[in-house]
């Protein structure tokens, strides 16, 4: 368990950015967040850390973070002392978090609950949901063109995943003959069970995966990478993994959620209930193409996805 102490998140991001103005002086005080893994990950818990050094960033306010927070117990704990650290806005990176907060808001009236991915309704408590659906669409789309096989997988971590169906639905928009197959780990980190359902879709012919975890989506594409095949990343830009196998990824710009969530906090503006967010709002994007994608393919995907933020329509198969 670990806070992130004010004089040390002052030095970091002093030393990146230098002196900044804060956005303004509102109801911002203090930031605190809750990451169920670690913020080590590489993948959504690293998102979720850089978000809150743009909250740093960005306002004068101190911020501190808990890794490896689980339970119930755990999250009282750690709120307990956030609230003691004069933070008023906790962010909790996950699905986890929602039914806990819901839970102890009335004990915090003065703090404000931001989950990700779950259903809240009450004051005083937010549930963000990146609607990933579309980003699951256009992986599939990208997928079915790619494939040479004619076979494609999706390795992802539960069925509840909204890019799950996207992906399912958007393979055959360019290929009617491919195939996606989709098997679930059930875990965000589990590496070795992932592994081995790569192994299983490769004896099925599959050559463009997608990995839609967490911690075991880069050991994944490194696996493809050895195998000679292609790969989507998920979460974050994982082009530097290899150039001819990281065909593009589904990005989320969690650090960008963050900043827009806060200034609403600050401003007074922030809703309590559920809130969504797309390609339209800007938290949402696809990666610049690997150069294996043909020009022709990019050029259409880049259209789509110009008509998808300007009209909310996904290309038909």
């Amino acid at each position: 368990m670990k806070i992130l102490k004010p004089f040390l998140i002052a030095l970091l991001v002093f030393a990146l950015t230098g002196c900044q103005e804060a956005l303004g002086k509102g109801q911002l005080k203090g930031t605190g967040l809750l990451i169920e893994d670690t913020i080590n990950d590489q993948g959504w818990g690293t998102k979720g850390y850089k978000g809150l050094l743009q909250v740093k960033d960005q306002f004068e306010t101190e911020v501190f973070y808990r890794e490896e927070i689980k339970s119930k117990e755990q999250v009282l704990e750690a709120v307990h002392q956030f609230k003691k650290d004069g933070v008023n806005l906790v962010f909790g990176h996950g699905q986890i978090y929602a039914p806990i907060f819901q839970e102890i808001k009335a004990d915090f009236p003065n703090l404000h609950f931001v989950s990700f991915n779950g259903i809240v309704s009450g004051d005083g408590i937010t549930s963000v949901h990146f609607d990933s659906y579309a980003m699951g669409y256009f992986a599939g789309v990208l997928a079915g063109a790619m494939s040479e096989s004619g076979q494609v997988g999706m390795i992802a971590a539960f069925p509840w995943q909204p890019e799950v169906t996207g992906f399912q639905e958007g393979v055959n928009v360019y290929n009617p003959n491919a195939v996606a197959s989709v098997q679930f780990v059930n875990s965000w980190s589990n590496t070795e069970k992932a592994i081995d359902i790569l192994r299983k879709m490769e004896k099925m012919g599959v050559d463009v995966y997608y990995p839609a975890g967490d911690g075991y989506t880069i050991p994944v594409i490194k696996e493809v990478k050895d195998q000679g095949d292609y790969a989507i990343g998920f979460v974050s830009n994982m082009t530097d993994l290899g150039k001819q196998t990281v065909l593009t990824s589904t990005v989320q710009h969690v650090d960008l959620l963050y900043v827009k969530i806060a200034k609403q906090f600050d401003n007074g503006e922030l809703k309590s209930g559920n809130r969504h967010y797309d390609f339209q709002d800007g938290v949402i994007s696809l990666a610049p193409f690997s150069d294996e994608v043909p020009k022709k393919l990019q050029k259409k995907l880049n259209k789509a996805v110009s008509v998808y933020k300007e009209t909310g329509k996904l290309p038909a198969p």
